[in-house]
């Protein structure tokens, strides 16, 4: 079932303005081979990589879909509780009037000409229209302003929704109430998962805009590798999972507790699960294997999705002019500190994957710290547009040419479970606003990769510029407690 929907527009265009093609990857962390993984099959993200600008430290500002997309779109770190939150685009955009909401830079590109398409999930709705899971689909738009054309092919699952969390044979964690596994591995075409169709919307769509005479942004959203790790058995088939690697870490950090990690809790709603995740043991490694294996087969089946689009994008002649950006809205804890998910502060639930290739631009790597805020006064000078103010990212467009700016700001701030956390080079110090009281942890890159210690109690007076960055980046979201003299 394709749904779709176009809205009126009234602007001018520029066709020697470069085009767009977008494409979000939910719950994407950097697991690919271009990110020095040679155990994982991405050979055609791997490929688009060495043409990119690749970013090896790219953190979300939230680590939770809606949120981290909200911020992506509005290029504003989180003020309010609403915009942590997973309905950030719906309460801070869709509910408001016009004069009043969030103006995001897919608004900005339409006001300039551009034609802006969006398939699949871009803001946290799989289709970008705003219905609970066991509805029908509506007429309310996720991003009222920002979309030429929004739309969906929802094969037979009926609803995006049902189809983000749908298995082959039609069947949905929805309307099962989560009585399946959070995996499958079944012997069928790529079609018979929804991601395959995404591609093939993006397929015929690239081929009508090249026709538009207007410059476009194409968004594609794909689900894989979010929950349930899912994907046909060809994939599964390129891993053997008795080689697969574990989690480095599988343990509560030193000096940290559950309170700064999560009980797993969208991991454990697949009731059919062999084992459930817990922060007091870690399941077995046979099984951690067997989740692994899954988010890798999941991996390599969007892989071969963004594949297709790209190779359609050459086959339309539209490479030469079109800039493509491939985004993660945010990492995934698979097994590390015992957490199967996200929703922490940890650099496991907020590394993503970035690479933005640029035509005509050799590709190279990036190793400065960048955050998703970033993206949206890049994609505006990319687009060769005037500057939105109030923002709270920067461009990375100099960095791309110049990876060892001295002047970039080479730091990221992030925020949930009542926590604000800022990332630089070498540390992550982040700050609880706990009813027990403010607690601190800090990390070291250099000597403990996998955050495995706490060591704020030694070390945090020796980091007073990082102390003095967390202090600047209380947007006021959770109340500053007083510090100790």
């Amino acid at each position: 079932m394709i749904c779709g929907t176009s809205f009126a527009r009234q602007n001018p265009s520029n066709q020697d303005s470069p085009n767009f093609l977008f494409i979000a990857v939910d719950d994407l962390r950097p697991e690919l081979g271009a990110y020095g993984l040679d155990y994982v099959h991405s050979p055609h993200l791997d490929r688009l990589a060495a043409e990119s600008s690749l970013f090896k430290n790219h953190f979300a500002t939230v680590p939770t879909c809606g949120a981290s997309r909200y911020n992506l779109l509005v290029g504003k770190l989180p003020k309010t509780t609403a915009e942590v939150g997973n309905l950030a685009a719906v309460q801070m955009i869709s509910k408001k009037e016009e004069r009043e909401r969030a103006m995001t830079f897919l608004e900005k590109l339409r006001g300039n000409g551009y034609y802006t398409v969006g398939i699949g999930k871009i803001s946290h709705h799989p289709d970008g229209y705003v219905y609970d899971y066991l509805e029908p689909k509506s007429d309310q738009i996720e991003l009222p302003g920002s979309w030429d054309e929004m739309l969906f092919d929802s094969g037979k699952w009926g609803t995006a929704h049902n189809a983000f969390f749908g298995y082959a044979d039609g069947s949905n964690r929805n309307t099962l109430k989560g009585q399946v596994k959070p995996y499958e591995s079944a012997d069928v075409a790529d079609e018979d998962y929804p991601d395959a169709l995404t591609a093939n919307l993006a397929i015929e769509k690239l081929k009508e805009l090249k026709g538009k005479g207007q410059p476009f942004f194409l968004g594609v959203g794909f689900f894989k590798p979010h929950l349930p790790f899912t994907a046909p058995k060809k994939y599964w088939d390129l891993y053997d999972e008795a080689e697969i690697p574990l989690a480095p870490f599988a343990a509560i950090p030193e000096n940290s507790s559950k309170a700064s990690l999560i009980q797993s809790g969208e991991f454990n709603q697949y009731i059919l699960g062999e084992e459930k995740a817990s922060l007091d043991v870690a399941m077995s490694d046979g099984y951690s294997r067997k989740v692994r294996h899954g988010y890798l087969a999941a991996i390599s089946y969007v892989d071969a999705q963004i594949g297709k689009v790209l190779d359609e994008l050459q086959r339309q002649g539209l490479a030469e002019n079109t800039i493509v950006i491939v985004w993660g809205d945010h990492g995934w804890h698979l097994g590390d500190q015992l957490v199967w998910g996200k929703h922490t502060l940890f650099d496991r639930a907020l590394q993503s994957v970035l690479m933005i290739r640029r035509p005509g631009k050799s590709g190279n790597q990036i190793e400065q710290v960048v955050s998703s805020t970033d993206i949206f006064p890049t994609i505006l000078e990319l687009a060769d547009l005037t500057p939105v103010e109030g923002l709270d990212g920067a461009s990375i467009v100099t960095l791309m040419d110049f990876p060892d700016l001295p002047t970039w700001r080479n730091y990221a701030y992030s925020y949930y479970n009542r926590g604000i956390s800022v990332r630089n080079s070498r540390y992550r110090l982040t700050e609880y606003f706990r009813k027990e009281g403010r607690e601190l942890e800090l990390y070291d890159f250099e000597t403990d990769p996998f955050q495995t210690k706490n060591i704020a109690g030694d070390k945090l007076d020796q980091v007073g510029e990082l102390v003095n960055l967390l202090e600047k980046g209380n947007t006021g979201l959770y109340q500053q407690e007083p510090r100790d003299q």
